[in-house]
This record gives C-alpha cells, sequence and structure tokens, in this order.
C-alpha cells in the first residue's frame, strides 16, 4: 500500500444529517480495495459561515496528507455548493449529476431549496415512532391481542434474528412488524402456535445455522441446555421443516445484514403496497 492510500481523507458534506451522503460514499469507496479513507462527515452546511468553516477543515487535510481529498456532497443550495468547491479537494455534486438530467428530462427547473428532503421524511416521523413502539409492544410474543395490527410477523427459533429485524423494518420504513418465536411446544405439535393460525398471510420466518446459533446462545447463558450445539441443531432443523410445511416464506439470516434481511421482507406485496402509501 502507497502513501496516497494510507492518508485519503473523504469529506462527506450534507446541508443535514449527512445521512444520505454517508451512505453512499461509503458505497463508492468500497469498490477502492487497496484505499483505507479516513472519513469524515460534516453535517448541517446550511450557510455560508458554515461552508467556509468547513473549507478551512478540508484545506487543513489537504496540507496534512500532501494531496488532495475528496469531497462528497449532497448541497442543494448552489451558493454554499459554491463556496465548497473553492477548497483544494476533489468536489463530487450528488445531487447535481442527477438533477440536471431530471431537469432536462422534465423540462422543469429543480427548485434547489435545502431541507426538502427533510421535510418529506418528517412527514414518515409518527409512522415510524408508532411503528417502533408497535415493535416493542410485541416483542418475543408479548402483545399477542395486537397482532391484527401488524404488517408483518416474524417467526423462527429464539435469537436468529427476529427482534432487530422487527426494529430495522419500524426505524426505517414504518413496518409494524412483531416477532414471535417458535418453542419445543411447537416442534412436538409440528404446528403453528394457535395465535398465529390466523395471521398465516403475515408470517415470514427466519433461520439460522445451529453453530452460529449456538455461538449467540453461549454468550446469552453460557454452557446451557438452550445453548448447546445439539439443543441448537434439533430447533432449527424443527423450525425449518415447521415453516416449510406450513409454507410460509425463510430466509437464512447466517450471513446477511440486517438490511440484507429487511430488504426480502419487504419485497411481500402486502409490504410494498403500504411502502408506496
Amino acid at each position: 500500500m502507497n502513501e496516497l492510500d494510507k492518508k485519503l481523507t473523504a469529506f462527506f458534506i450534507s446541508d443535514g444529517t449527512g445521512i444520505t451522503v454517508e451512505m453512499l460514499g461509503h458505497s463508492l469507496l468500497a469498490q477502492f480495495d487497496q484505499v483505507i479513507p479516513e472519513k469524515v462527515t460534516i453535517p448541517f452546511i446550511d450557510s455560508p459561515q458554515s461552508a467556509k468553516n468547513a473549507v478551512k477543515r478540508i484545506n487543513s487535510a489537504y496540507i496534512r496528507d500532501g494531496h488532495r481529498p475528496i469531497i462528497l456532497s449532497t448541497l442543494v443550495d448552489p451558493k454554499i455548493a459554491g463556496i465548497m468547491q473553492e477548497a483544494n479537494a476533489l468536489y463530487l455534486d450528488c445531487f447535481q449529476i442527477f438533477i440536471k438530467k431530471i431537469e432536462s428530462e422534465l423540462d422543469l427547473n429543480a427548485s434547489h431549496i435545502s431541507g426538502r428532503s427533510h421535510a418529506a421524511q418528517n412527514t414518515d416521523y409518527s409512522k415510524r415512532i408508532d411503528a417502533i413502539n408497535y415493535a416493542l409492544l410485541c416483542d418475543d410474543g408479548q402483545g399477542s391481542k395486537h397482532l391484527d395490527n401488524a404488517d408483518v410477523i416474524l417467526i423462527g427459533v429464539s435469537r436468529c434474528g427476529k427482534t432487530p429485524t422487527c426494529l430495522f423494518l419500524a426505524l426505517q420504513y414504518g413496518i409494524r412488524a412483531a416477532n414471535y418465536p417458535l418453542i419445543p411446544e411447537d416442534f412436538e405439535e409440528q404446528s403453528l402456535p394457535k395465535t398465529l393460525r390466523n395471521f398465516k398471510d403475515k408470517l415470514f420466518g427466519l433461520t439460522i445455522l445451529p453453530d452460529r446459533l449456538h455461538r449467540i446462545r453461549q454468550e446469552r447463558r453460557p454452557n446451557s441446555e438452550y445453548a448447546s450445539i445439539e439443543n441448537c441443531k434439533h430447533e432449527v432443523r424443527s423450525a425449518e421443516a415447521l415453516i416449510e410445511k406450513e409454507k410460509i416464506p425463510l430466509i437464512d439470516t447466517t450471513t446477511r445484514s440486517i438490511e440484507e434481511v429487511s430488504t426480502v421482507i419487504r419485497q411481500r406485496p402486502q409490504l410494498k403496497t403500504k411502502l408506496m402509501n
């Protein structure tokens, strides 16, 4: 690895929280395996003065590194963006590259008013908070009397990732996700718990490899029967057989991130419809 690789600095600049440009920036920079950049997010650049202060930080990085940093920006205000472009850096405007093409295609001018995306997000705020409260209410089989209000109900063995997935679906998309653990009694009967039988169209199964489940449970209850590899193998095998028997969609969470698992779940037609409303 050369000196350029070691000292590259990437700045993520936004007039809001910077979450959007961070996600895009991480994805873009991940395509360059030989580069390990220092990543710096500077949010709330919404005035000429804050832009000038950011330029000073960027220029300091240029002096320190000995070569130009990279700026990825989602600034909307052209005047503030113009100040940022004075920095001694490679400036990449992640909005204008798309906005100009859309303006040309629609034969319309964009408003170029900052905060529009955040205003749109705020309209979903109450829905997301409601969904988070619902996920907590209906976590781990609790709140069964509220399952008729669920958009999706995740089932599977204990510690296979149901709770974090429910919370992610709620926080990111305002989806009311409940989760219900399958237990030994369900495996013995090889049938769904009575509580779930009227909601089969809302069910989605999660599974996990037994050795991974064993490691997770060991952290929670070391050297217990609950965490033993034999019990983990039995529970996973029994849960998968039950879910397959009931013809319920199933996804393995072992090597998938919460984002990936949630994306698969969101492809269900009823959830696609909800997200478009």
